[in-house]
Formats: C-alpha cells, structure tokens, sequence
C-alpha cells in the first residue's frame, strides 16, 4: 500500500498525530533539559530537607534517610509544561506554514490546539506550573511567612482553588456540562452538583500528585502512566487534539523521567507536581472520565489517604498508625530500598492504569 493510500485513512492519520506528538515532545523536553540543569545547578536552586512537619513535629526517619539528597535542584518538572507549551505554540503557528513551505500536508495535520479540547488544559498546565514555579523559588531562597520557606499551605490551597473555580464555571456556565458519566449506566444529570465535583477533583489530583513526589522517579511514573490513559482514552472518544496533548504530557515525561530515576539529577517540585495534577483533574472532566481516573491514580488515593489518617489519628487518638507518611515514607522506614518502592508503586499503578483504561473503554456509548 503507498503512503497515498495510507492517508486517505482518517483513523491512521489521527493514530500517526497522536504517536508523532508524544514523540516530538520527547525530543523537545529531552533537548532543553541540559540547559534547565545547569541554570538550576548554577544558581544553587536544590531543596532543603525539612527537619520537622507542618505541625512541628521532628521528622524521625525522613529527614535522617533524604540526608544525602540536600541540595539536588528542584523546579525539574517545569521542563515538561514548557516543553508542552512550545510545542502546541509551534505546531499551531510554525508547522502549517513548514507545511505550504515543502508540501508536507502531514505537518499541518499535528495542529492539536482546539479551544473545545486542549484551551482549557493547556491554561491550568501553564498557570499551575508558574505559581508552583513562585512557590519552589521561595522554599529554595527561604522566602515567606512560612517555616523553611515557600507559600503557606492555605495560600496554595486558595489559589488551586480559584483555578479550579474558574475551570467549574467553564465547564458549567459556559459549556452547559452537569453531568456524570457512570460505566455500564450512561450519563446522569448531577446539575449544581458538578461544580462542588469538578473543584473536588481538581484539589485531590493537585495535592495528591504533590504528595506523591517524594521519592527519586516515583510520581513521574505515575503520572506518565495516567496521561498515557487517558491519550488511549480520549482516542477512543474522538478528542483526537486532547489525546495529542495527554501524548505530548507523556513524552515530555518521559524525557524528564530519563534524569530523574534514581539517583535523580532534579527534582519535579511544585511547578511539576501540582501542575500536572491539575491536569490530569481537568483532562479526567473533559474527558467525562472521573471514575475512570480514581482506578487509574488509585495510588494517590492510598498516598493522600495514608497521610490524612496519620494526621487524624495523631492529633485524636495521640499515636501513629505509620512509621511515616504518605505511606511511600511508611515502606522507606521498614527497610525497603527507594528503587524497590519506586518499581512496585509503577508495576501497582501499571495494573489500576490498565483497568482504568479498560473502564474507561467499555463505559462508553
């Protein structure tokens, strides 16, 4: 068959789309992360290990075992929503007009920025990723009110919020959405509900994520495993330009992956793991996926959901239930090596991804 024939296939084209973005991304995010490196290398921009918690408590095992990582830049996963951004900038201005130059219609084709599918998104990876960039600075330089610097957990907090806000009134006002969509049950009409729903999974995947960055390629992997899902999921629902992006997400990890498995040469840091959680969020409502998206990251719901019961039952019943929380902190203070927790919370988040996706798929009209 001739490469003629081949592109009178829209369901090829669209799959070569998606599969040239993610790689493109790849390259981009992998050839900029040099440059990144050493501006963060040379201006001494690493993490300070916190020797207590946010209610004063000294940290017993983890200050002790993350010693060694004292000083390792911070502010890496700002390398994965700039290399994202550039490139919807550039396939959107700079590929159609390549395309006219050398009569490369294929070019034109990898155009993926839509306002119904990819604005949205791309405004909550940008504008997350620069606050979360804001906060790392500030914990690096020891700047603010709070202890050991950065942002206040309550101003974090209200500014998620407030993204998460105007994403609900989008999607609510603007779009007409209020519903719910329930494998094997179809779409249910929640009406003012979807607001205080759409906020709700905004905050979880946000602080979830940001929990979840605490060891050496741990939350890389498993957000590259979710919006890996989430590009086969939205195919499947023919958001061909919003599978384009959860694609060029993935490549852009996976680039940013090869230098953070241990030991890791950075850190993700608030600009990465916020920002991306809060896409993911926003991508799993665009995608009428939420279901879908707690089986995917039911990781995160053991992460945040470890740390919210040592919390409770700290302050109420006055001991700990974990050696240490999240509960990744738990298997570090039992012994188990950082690489050995890293590869089974990837090969568990392997296993609900796939069951996510199969959810995702059959639940479908």
């Amino acid at each position: 068959m001739q490469i003629s024939q081949i592109q009178t296939i829209p369901e090829v084209i669209n799959v070569l789309k998606v599969l040239t973005t993610g790689v493109l991304a790849f390259l981009f995010a992998f050839a900029i992360t040099p440059f990144w490196t050493n501006i963060l290398y040379k201006h001494k921009l690493g993490i300070k290990i916190k020797k207590k918690s946010v209610s004063g408590e000294k940290l017993k095992y983890v200050s002790k075992l993350h010693a060694k990582k004292e000083g390792t830049p911070t502010m890496g996963g700002a390398i994965v929503w700039f290399a994202v951004f550039i490139l919807v900038y550039v396939s959107h201005f700079i590929f159609p007009v390549l395309a006219k130059w050398f009569d490369i219609n294929f070019l034109a084709r990898l155009d993926f920025l839509s306002r119904s599918q990819v604005w949205l998104p791309l405004f909550a990876l940008v504008a997350s990723g620069i606050l979360g960039l804001f906060d790392d600075i500030m914990s690096v330089r020891n700047w603010g009110s709070n202890k050991g610097g950065g942002m206040r957990f309550a101003m974090r907090f209200w500014w998620l919020f407030a993204i998460a806000c105007i994403g609900a009134w989008w999607f609510y006002s603007k779009l007409g959405w209020d519903q719910l969509h329930i494998p094997a049950m179809g779409d249910f009409s929640i009406g003012l509900w979807y607001v205080p729903l759409f906020i709700f999974v905004i905050i979880f995947t946000a602080f979830s994520s940001n929990e979840t960055d605490g060891l050496d390629g741990l939350n890389g992997g498993v957000l590259l495993m979710a919006f890996s899902s989430f590009t086969i999921i939205t195919f499947f629902q023919n958001k061909v330009d919003l599978s384009a992006f959860c694609a060029a997400i993935s490549g852009a990890l996976l680039a940013f992956l090869w230098f953070n498995i241990y030991p890791a040469r950075f850190f993700m840091g608030d600009t990465g793991a916020v920002s991306l959680g809060t896409t993911l969020g926003v991508v799993a409502m665009l995608s009428n996926s939420v279901l879908a998206l707690f089986v995917i990251v039911f990781i995160y719901i053991l992460e945040s959901g470890s740390a919210a019961i040592q919390i409770f039952s700290k302050k109420y019943l006055g001991k700990k239930v974990f050696l240490a929380a999240p509960i990744h902190h738990h298997f570090e203070a039992m012994g188990w090596p950082e690489p050995k927790i890293v590869m089974r919370a990837w090969i568990f988040t392997m296993l609900t991804a796939l069951l996510g996706v199969i959810l995702g798929i059959l639940g479908m009209d």
